[in-house]
């Protein structure tokens, strides 16, 4: 079993759909979880374009990663998906094969229209699909 964690800044967006893309995606022989440096709420926008895909993040609870270092859980890969300077404040597994940054933008900070909210999230959503799709195919080979 691979143990692979995707960690942001709140858990409410980005880590979220990474951990969902990857459930769908990647066989049953790895262990996904997501979290954030402060646990935050979901993001609704994050819910809706997820739910356009046909998977529904809505009753997701969102989940600190110093608790889940205090809990002494393993990872075999770490995959930070906020910018580098948030990345560095993450803490250090005991045993990480690899550790990966895909700096995506925050649709906590977007702004506009609800319109708008939500085609930025979409950007995201498919970048972050793109980044899982590669990542199970190389973790498959």
């Amino acid at each position: 079993m691979t143990n692979i964690l995707f960690l942001c800044v709140h858990n409410s967006a980005r880590s979220q759909m990474a951990e969902a893309y990857f459930k769908k995606y990647a066989s049953e022989n790895f262990l996904i979880e997501s979290a954030g440096l402060e646990a935050g709420s979901l993001n609704p926008y994050a819910v809706e374009v997820m739910m356009e895909e046909g998977i529904d993040i809505s009753n997701n609870k969102t989940k600190n990663v110093f608790d889940l270092y205090k809990e002494g859980k393993m990872y075999h890969y770490v995959v930070t998906v906020c910018d580098e300077a948030s990345a560095a404040k993450c803490p250090i597994f005991p045993s990480v094969y690899e550790k990966l940054n895909w700096s995506f933008e925050d649709p906590s900070q977007f702004t506009g229209t609800k319109d708008q909210k939500l085609e930025a999230t979409r950007i995201v959503r498919d970048k972050i699909r793109e980044a899982v799709i590669v990542l199970v195919n190389r973790l498959a080979e």
